[in-house]
């Protein structure tokens, strides 16, 4: 049986021994900053693949310097330690791995400084977030994007979160899967814990990094592969919210959401309200490349070999 293990206070320890006291900075304050990062589970090949591990902990060492968190493991270490407890852990499934590194000391009182550091990372079972094979509908949210003069999008701060957490349950209350959050001044800026592309005329659309989006490793790997497997332009430009309704397809892309169809915003389909052709081409590249299943992208993973567990000795 699948025992979860996660690296924490320096040491690999069982899940259930990794425990942070109530007095935590980070725990108060939203004073962290974090990753997602997938395994996808290849029962074919006895083998988890983790999917883009270094290019992860090189944006979380980038989240840490906004938040002046000192990070002392380096990248191949954390690569390293990754693996061990994905290894460890024995899960034969899909698994979400989440590093944290964060202001570990017990005080109270806000601030950055004068404040200890620490990193963990444990992981666990975790299936599709969204809808992947019919699609989802999308409300836009009365919530605006924080800004970066607020709270940097850039940085995957624990805090911000709050933000999505208000838009994600407004949208699911009135009826929708996911919230599309707008900018300040009414720009598209991106769902609640995803980048959001629009498919017009043979182009992706997709909002820049001004519009205040978290800059997501799997908006880079849809553009790279729409790019190069596709011969498809990706165009970075503010998107009106008009513009979601009159798109001829609409996607969202990240770790936990993978590639999602949008097959309709505040009750407008999107197209013909179906997953659209090049939506649906560009996910099953998405998952190949995820799998192995496409040699030219196996430099993204990170194979993991999980033994399938012993029987129990007979009496």
């Amino acid at each position: 049986m699948a025992t979860p293990y996660a690296y924490f206070q320096k040491h690999v320890v069982p899940l259930e021994e990794a425990k942070i006291g109530v007095m935590t900075h980070a725990f108060n304050y939203g004073t962290a900053v974090f990753e997602g990062i997938r395994g996808n589970w290849n029962a074919d090949e006895g083998v988890m693949y983790l999917f883009r591990v270094r290019e992860h902990y090189e944006r979380l060492r980038r989240s840490c310097r906004i938040l002046k968190i000192t990070l002392t493991e380096s990248d191949d270490a954390l690569c390293e330690l990754t693996s061990r407890i994905v290894a460890k852990s024995g899960f034969r499934e899909d698994v979400y791995v989440r590093p944290l590194a964060y202001k570990s000391s017990e005080a109270v009182g806000v601030r950055l400084h004068n404040l200890e550091d620490d990193v963990l990372i444990f992981l666990t079972p975790f299936g599709p977030y969204l809808d992947i094979e019919k699609g989802i509908r999308c409300g836009t949210s009365s919530w605006r994007r924080v800004d970066d003069t607020g709270i940097p999008a850039r940085a995957k701060v624990t805090g911000i979160y709050v933000n999505s957490a208000l838009a994600k349950t407004e949208a699911m209350e009135n009826g929708y899967d996911e919230a599309i959050m707008l900018t300040s001044d009414g720009h598209v800026s991106e769902g609640s814990g995803e980048n959001i592309f629009l498919v017009e005329n043979g182009k992706l659309i997709t909002p820049p990094v001004s519009d205040n989006i978290l800059v997501g490793i799997t908006r880079e790997t849809a553009i790279r592969l729409a790019a190069d497997e596709l011969g498809l332009e990706t165009v970075e430009r503010s998107i009106d919210r008009s513009e979601l309704y009159i798109a001829d397809e609409c996607f969202m892309t990240g770790t936990a959401a993978h590639v999602t169809a949008v097959l309709d915003v505040d009750h407008r389909p999107v197209g013909d309200g179906k997953p659209g052709a090049i939506t649906t081409r560009l996910q099953r590249l998405y998952f190949d490349a995820q799998l192995g299943k496409l040699p030219k992208y196996r430099h993204w993973l990170t194979p993991v070999p999980i033994p399938a567990a012993e029987a129990a000795p007979s009496r």
